[in-house]
Formats: C-alpha cells, sequence, structure tokens
C-alpha cells in the first residue's frame, strides 16, 4: 500500500461504518477531522478505538495523524510520519514496535477507498480501490502516543497490510487488511491480546472490491477534490510511431478495398446480375475506365497533332481556301454533337465523334467559298509573269 486514501465521510458516519453504534461513542479532538479526496500520512484521520475508562463497553472516536511515531522516540527527534504510516501484519507480533501495542492499543480506519499505484517502467499509473456498492473499507490499525519536546501528546497509528489478493496482484504484492464483516472487526477491536490474529490478517478476496485508473496528479498531496477519484481513459496509442504508420497504411487500404465492393455490388445490382458476381462487376468496372481513359488520350491526341500540323507544314493557297472553309461550315454547325442518351457506351460515344470530326472537315482542293476570289481557279497558281503579260 502506497500510502493515499480517500477519506470524506462525515463523523457520524464513521461509527457507524464500524458498527459501534450499541454502546457510547466519546469523541476527541474530532474538531481537527479533516475530510479529503487524497489523505496522505501526516494527516488527521479519525479513528475507532476502545474506550477503557467505560467499563470496556464504549468506543472512542479520536482523531489521529497518519503515520506511527513511537513512544520511545526521543523528544527532540522531529516526527517522521512517512518511516511507519504500514505494519506489516506478518511480523506485528516479533517487532517491538508493534508487539507492545497488540493487547490494548488497537483500532478500526474508515475509509471509501485508496490508491495504489501500478509501475510501468519508469512511469506509474494510480488505482482507486473501493467497494462497489460505495460503501466504506474498514482497516485494521495501530496506535500509539509521543510526547515532543514541547509537552504536546501526539496521538498516531499505523494500518496493517498483507499479501495481495489474487485479484490484486497484477497492481501490487500488497494491500491493507480489510476487515469485511462485523465479526471481524469486533475480534479485532475488542479481542483479548491471546486472540489468534491470524484468522483476520489475510488478504480481501471478495468479489465486491473494484477499481479503476484515475489522475497522476493525485500524487502530489496538495491536489484534492473530486477530481482525484475520476475515471480515466487510457490513449490507445502505441509504443512505436513506425508501426502506427503501417497500421494507418493497412487501414485505409481495407477502406478502399470495402469503397470497392461496394461499388461493384451496386453495379450488380444496376446491372441485375446474380449475387455473388464480384468478379464480373470489378471486370465491367475496368473496362469501363480503360474505355474513359484511351477517349480522353484520343481527344487530347487529336487537338495537339492537328494543331502541329498546322503549324510544321506550309500554308499555301488551298490550304488557306480549306481552311477558311472549313471554319464557315464548321461555324454553320452546332460545336457539341447531340447524342441520344440510350445508355450507350462509351466506345459508341468514341466512334460518333470521329465521324462528327471527318464529316466537319472539308476535303482538300474543293472551292474557296471568299469574297474577291474565284471559285474555279483550280489548282493551278498565279504568277508574277501572268501578271505582267496582261499589262
Amino acid at each position: 500500500m502506497c500510502g493515499r486514501a480517500r477519506c470524506s465521510l462525515r463523523v457520524d458516519d464513521i461509527p457507524r461504518a464500524c458498527h459501534c453504534t450499541n454502546g457510547p461513542v466519546r469523541s476527541v479532538n474530532t474538531d481537527r477531522y479533516r475530510p479529503s479526496y487524497n489523505v496522505a500520512p501526516g494527516s488527521n484521520i479519525l479513528v475507532v478505538r476502545r474506550d477503557d475508562g467505560s467499563d470496556g463497553e464504549g468506543v472512542v472516536l479520536h482523531c489521529m495523524k497518519w503515520g506511527l511515531i513511537p513512544s520511545f522516540t526521543k523528544k527532540t527527534e522531529k516526527a517522521d510520519f512517512y518511516k511507519m504510516f504500514n505494519a506489516r501484519s506478518e511480523s506485528i507480533s516479533e517487532k517491538a514496535s508493534f508487539r507492545r501495542l497488540l493487547p490494548k492499543n488497537r483500532c478500526l480506519v474508515a475509509v471509501e477507498g485508496f490508491y495504489e499505484w501500478k509501475k510501468d517502467g519508469s512511469k506509474k499509473q494510480p488505482y482507486y480501490i473501493h467497494f462497489k456498492d460505495g460503501k466504506p473499507l474498514v482497516f485494521a490499525a495501530l496506535y500509539d502516543s509521543w510526547e515532543s519536546s514541547e509537552g504536546e501528546i501526539l496521538y498516531t497509528f499505523t494500518i496493517l497490510t498483507t499479501s495481495s489478493s489474487s485479484a490484486l496482484q497484477w497492481l501490487h504484492d500488497r494491500m491493507p487488511v480489510i476487515l469485511g464483516d462485523k465479526g471481524a472487526m469486533d475480534i479485532w477491536l475488542n479481542g483479548s491480546s491471546s486472540s489468534r490474529y491470524d484468522m483476520i490478517l489475510k488478504p480481501y478476496e471478495d468479489s465486491d472490491l473494484v477499481w479503476y485508473p484515475v489522475t497522476p496528479a493525485m500524487g502530489k498531496p496538495s491536489f484534492d477534490g473530486p477530481e482525484c477519484i475520476k475515471e480515466i481513459q487510457f490513449k490507445t496509442r502505441g509504443k512505436n510511431p513506425i508501426s502506427n504508420f503501417f497500421l494507418r497504411k493497412e487501414s485505409k487500404k481495407e477502406e478502399c478495398l470495402n469503397f470497392v465492393k461496394s461499388s461493384s455490388m451496386d453495379k450488380c445490382i444496376k446491372a441485375n446480375l446474380p449475387e455473388g458476381s464480384e468478379e464480373e462487376c470489378h471486370k465491367e468496372i475496368r473496362i469501363e475506365q480503360e474505355s474513359n481513359l484511351s477517349y480522353n488520350t484520343f481527344e487530347r491526341s487529336a487537338g495537339t497533332n492537328l494543331s502541329k500540323s498546322l503549324k510544321e507544314e506550309p500554308l499555301s493557297t488551298d490550304h488557306i481556301g480549306a481552311q477558311l472553309s472549313s471554319e464557315v461550315e464548321y461555324d454553320s454547325k452546332p460545336r457539341v454533337s447531340l447524342l441520344p442518351n440510350d445508355g450507350t457506351t462509351k466506345c459508341q460515344t468514341k466512334r460518333d465523334y470521329e465521324q462528327f470530326l471527318a464529316d466537319s472537315k472539308p476535303p482538300i482542293g474543293s472551292p474557296i467559298k471568299r469574297k474577291g476570289v474565284r471559285a474555279d481557279v483550280g489548282d493551278k497558281q498565279p504568277t508574277l509573269f501572268s501578271y505582267y503579260g496582261k499589262k
């Protein structure tokens, strides 16, 4: 146990959680108690102990500091609450610091949950552990009193720990001793010094103990409030960014394959093909894409070759006349061929386009339809000799 707990219970809730409501309850220094979601060693916590002054029938609700300071500690020493905030239950009858406390200095500590850290290399992730129904957890503890150099009597306690339960071994090898019922609490609080504690100082194995990850910010004792127990969601991010790159590529490839498959199924439905004809649909899609590509290539190459031939060949009178004639005749026709939309394929559209170009281009040597030029000139070219001969 790493020494953090949540104790935001009210003062009157603590005796009820420890099943100590039948006899009288006396209060000591309860005004020092401050509820907190992030209790650390050195904090003031309410504990329940036996009241030796009331014939052993009553209990005392006593506010003590978490972190045992043994009574034999020198007065000049500084109180270190982190040194003994936990005690191993397997060795409490052997060590002098705890053995002398077993007869009369047993107490109960009620909290709503505790925190434990999972180590992952250099990183630590805290988890909040509590009962599923929200009832308080009651820990077995030992307390002692110490007088400081200023003459102040300081009451402190330590929480007993045991080996972790089978459900929590993945998180930590130790856990606090949880007393799950009234019988176990009575044995620890009111039992004689000769009682067998090994029957109750054992791991808690019931399934009502649950846990979830919380923010690492609660590692600071100053961080307090409901945010300490708010469940967080881990980011699904791999350790290797290169592997993530290939995973993203693979997912995109699967999306593309799913899209092609859905498109092919739509083609099958529209073409009334039997179910399971995805291969034929893929074939028709490839043929259609190739025909679109060839048509676009032909359209670009036709315009490029025509402009190239006009630039390379010398322009004679016949060619000029042919070009002017073609422009006149082409302007008299619509520039866009209106093809019937009867569901014909792209190949039929290609043939119609070729026929349109052949019809729109006039044959070489056709009469020139231009003002001021005779139409019967033919292939003869006017020369300079004939011009002066007429003079």
